[in-house]
């Protein structure tokens, strides 16, 4: 009777895997999609997994965020703050959290996680700044720029998924 208890939740294992287990790509083990940043100023995007491949384009902007949505060997297919999908070398992307502002012209920087807050200053599109925080429940990230440390509205840049915990 035990030997057909355990053949039954092998197969049941087989034929209904945790939800865990279908998002856990083979090459890693590390979840997809997940956020990393670039680890450099130059980091050429190529069109395919692999140094033969023609360079697209090529990402100026360290920190910048970008997302994981496929592995193989030591290449990662990346997805940029424009949608945009290219393949790097996994040795040019870092697990640090970093956000891309993305919010047309300027955003407000908050003293508190509040819109009716203090503005402590105004940061222009396109600038990096890293993730510091993001609470449960609340529409904003304590983000830090250069030496100016406050809190953004989500929905102005890219870099976070919805609802996510950052401690």
């Amino acid at each position: 009777m035990k030997k057909l208890y355990l053949a039954i939740i092998a197969m049941l294992l087989v034929a209904f895997p945790a939800k865990a287990q279908e998002e856990v790509d083979g090459d890693t083990g590390h979840s997809l999609p997940r956020m990393v940043s670039l680890r450099s100023n130059l980091i050429n995007a190529r069109s395919g997994p692999g140094s033969r491949y023609p360079i697209e384009w090529v990402y100026k902007q360290k920190n910048a965020p970008v997302e994981i949505v496929a592995e193989f060997e030591l290449w990662r297919k990346i997805k940029d703050w424009e949608g945009s999908e290219t393949w790097v070398h996994k040795a040019m992307l870092v697990n640090k959290r970093w956000i891309k502002m993305t919010k047309p012209g300027t955003s407000n920087i908050y003293a508190k996680p509040q819109s009716d807050s203090r503005v402590i200053a105004k940061v222009e599109d396109q600038v990096i700044g890293k993730v510091e925080k993001c609470p449960e429940q609340k529409d904003f990230c304590l983000i830090r720029f250069s030496s100016i440390e406050g809190w953004v509205n989500r929905s102005d840049f890219y870099g976070i998924y919805p609802g996510e915990v950052i401690n």
